[in-house]
């Protein structure tokens, strides 16, 4: 039973915040998040498209949206998180997720060394 209540909550929620630290460290241009916040739910939204067998529309969505991750990337200038492991696949969604939630509620991420109390969006 222990061991089982381990994998629940206990070691799974350190390896996500683990791979989540490690997707924000990857993803620090405000183009290359814009980019991902609209993509990648284009890439959800063409595999719902793709259920209601509307094909045209699902691959424009599904396509349109790597393109758009494709380009975030080279705006960056690194590599796409999912050549190191198909897990970012699951944690790019919950970071744009995280990512669009601090968005809307106003709780915008400063670094440490910075004194004033305006976010990174501000600059």
């Amino acid at each position: 039973m222990a061991a089982a209540s381990g994998l629940t909550g206990g070691a799974l929620m350190p390896r996500l915040a683990h791979y989540m630290t490690q997707y924000d460290h990857e993803h620090k241009s405000g183009w290359n998040k814009f980019l991902h916040g609209v993509g990648i739910p284009m890439i959800f939204a063409g595999l719902i498209l793709l259920l209601f067998m509307k094909w045209i529309w699902a691959a424009g969505f599904f396509l349109g949206g790597w393109v758009f991750l494709f380009l975030g990337h080279r705006i960056e200038g690194n590599r796409p998180a999912f050549f190191q492991g198909a897990v970012y696949l699951l944690v790019g969604p919950i970071w744009v997720a995280k990512e669009a939630w601090m968005f809307l509620t106003g709780t915008h991420r400063r670094p440490a060394s910075e004194g004033t109390p305006q976010s990174d969006a501000m600059k």
